[in-house]
């Protein structure tokens, strides 16, 4: 929370603190970019009139900052003036309660936030990001990137997607053959388990498309298969 006030700043950080959030406080906006820097929110709870750095020029840098996280931001205005909320919104804020306000208004709209987080980390669950591949879990659906050009896809079966997203999910990980099949066949298969290598290499046939492409499933010998994709890979 970066408020100037200390009164408010320590009402709303109790407010806070007893939903069983942790909440750190600034008392003034290069105070506040510190902290954000220091420890990374999920919330950002910002007075827009504070003296020197105001609320905006904070809100404006912790968007252009190349930070691990990018929080959500909470503004606080002691104006419910339309054009505040349009400056607010376009500067990156997410949400905007004016004072005065009830603590319990802004515990449901930081809850709110949270949420949305919550669903944006589900939404990407739902799909696995590499440097030439997205796999989209939920449309069980493979598609591949070369050399900057349109996205080709891969028809995989049933098991070889399944395969597949269960190395990519763990890169560099190395899978036994036994760990695979517990995973993708099921802790009752009884079959031969050499039955992993004849899928690994329909599923490299797939995904390389021509013999100058990388395999992408590497052989450990001894040992199993693990799935690694670099940025340099052609």
């Amino acid at each position: 929370m970066i408020e100037d006030e200390v009164n408010v700043a320590s009402m709303i950080r109790t407010c806070i603190e007893s939903d069983g959030y942790t909440c750190h406080v600034a008392h003034d906006g290069h105070q506040g970019l510190l902290a954000f820097q220091t420890h990374q929110p999920d919330v950002i709870v910002l007075d827009l009139r504070m003296p020197g750095m105001d609320g905006l020029e904070v809100c404006t840098r912790i968007r252009q900052a190349k930070a691990p996280k990018d929080p959500y931001i909470l503004m606080l205005t002691a104006k419910a003036d339309e054009m505040d909320r349009i400056i607010g919104f376009s500067t990156g804020v997410d949400d905007y309660l004016a004072k005065p306000f009830s603590p319990r208004e802004l515990l449901v709209r930081i809850r709110a936030l949270l949420r949305r987080e919550m669903r944006q980390q589900e939404a990407e669950c739902d799909r696995i990001q590499t440097p030439h591949f997205l796999i989209d879990i939920a449309k069980r659906e493979v598609w591949m990137t070369w050399d900057e050009g349109q996205p080709q896809s891969a028809t995989l079966s049933a098991v070889e997607f399944d395969l597949l997203v269960t190395l990519a999910k763990s890169t560099g990980r190395v899978w036994s053959r036994t760990q695979l099949l517990d995973q993708v066949w099921g802790t009752d298969y009884f079959g031969d388990e050499r039955i992993v290598d004849s899928y690994i290499k329909r599923i490299r046939k797939k995904l390389s498309l021509e013999t100058n492409r990388p395999q992408f499933i590497r052989t450990v010998s001894g040992v199993g298969y693990s799935f690694n994709d670099t940025p340099d890979a052609a």
